[in-house]
Formats: C-alpha cells, structure tokens, sequence
C-alpha cells in the first residue's frame, strides 16, 4: 500500500519531533527510521523509539514536500501539537500548500 503525504514522528526519549515525507509505506518508513537505515549522521539516527504522532495525506509526493517545509517553517513544537488538537490547521496548510 503506498501512503503518500507527510508524516510526524515523535521520541519520548529526546522529547522531540521528526517530520518528514513518504511515497511508498508509511509504516515500513518509521521502521527504517528506527534502524538508522538512512545513515548514523541522519537527524534521525539520535534516537530508536519513533512512533507515528501525524500522518497528513496528500494527493502527491511534491505536495507532501511543501506540506513537510511548511510545518518545519513554522519551528514550533506548539504548533506540531497544535495540529492534532486542532485539526483545522491541517486543513489550512493543506490548501496553502496546494
């Protein structure tokens, strides 16, 4: 199954959020992030309990992109919180990013 969109990791033992981008399966992805498959000098590599916080699926990888540059633009842990709680904001950014 390919889930194509953005997608929000979250650590309990850093305390700290990942986002990135998928175009194949989203699940086979956080398991790579967890096995440092990307590289020992990824931003991902510091830690090996990612879980899933947010999946925003978008109709194509180039638009997953400019979702992923426009939540990390914003630099903000409140915000990337702020988009589970309210899920309007998804909306917007989804249609801003279009």
């Amino acid at each position: 199954m390919k889930d194509v969109g953005c997608y929000i990791l979250w650590s309990d033992n850093i305390k700290k959020f990942y986002v990135g981008v998928c175009h194949e399966n989203l699940n086979q992805r956080i398991i790579a992030h967890n096995q440092h498959v990307y590289g020992k000098k990824s931003y991902s590599s510091i830690t090996k309990d990612w879980a899933l916080f947010l999946f925003i699926k978008t109709e194509d990888f180039s638009h997953a992109v400019r979702v992923e540059r426009k939540i990390k633009s914003m630099k903000s842990k409140i915000f990337i919180q702020n988009l589970l709680k309210y899920p309007e904001l998804i909306s917007k950014i989804l249609a801003e990013t279009k």
